[in-house]
């Protein structure tokens, strides 16, 4: 008899993005040469062979993926055992419109930011011309005045 059939996916993540490659790979810890496996999709017959090759995968490979592990005992083969793996399930995300849809998001945020970071920088800038103090630490080159009060007077009489 046969126990523990296994599924190794790769990659080992159960949820994928269409175009990316995936191979499964079954195995049987205990059971006598030789094995046969057989891949099933959604319960319906798929491949036969320990590997399973889905190549560039797309939104039709989702499901559950079990393989079925089976060998005969006696020259006869008048015993037979089957072993079936885990239900696997598979998810593929349709990558283009999903990633196009947060590229346009992001694009269109970064945009924004951009102008909002333009028009504050441009409003502080206007605030600021010609209403600027003189430095009151500089210190006056030879020859110059430096005026750090002037008061106007009008002369009585």
């Amino acid at each position: 008899p046969m126990a523990n059939v296994t599924i190794t996916p790769s990659p080992p993540a159960h949820q994928v993005d269409a175009g990316d490659p995936v191979t499964m790979h079954c195995s049987v810890q205990v059971g006598s040469a030789p094995v046969n496996f057989t891949w099933l999709h959604n319960g319906q017959e798929v491949a036969r062979g320990p590997i399973l090759d889905l190549g560039d995968v797309n939104v039709g490979h989702s499901g559950t993926y079990q393989c079925v592990a089976t060998n005969q005992l006696g020259q006869d083969g008048h015993c037979m055992f089957q072993a079936l793996s885990p239900e696997l399930a598979l998810e593929v995300t349709p990558q283009g419109q999903w990633n196009r849809a947060v590229a346009a998001g992001v694009e269109g945020s970064l945009l924004f930011l951009v102008l909002l970071l333009g028009v504050a920088a441009g409003w502080r800038r206007w605030n600021n011309m010609g209403g600027a103090p003189p430095d009151p630490l500089a210190t006056p080159e030879e020859g110059e005045v430096l005026y750090t009060h002037v008061v106007s007077t009008k002369q009585m009489g």
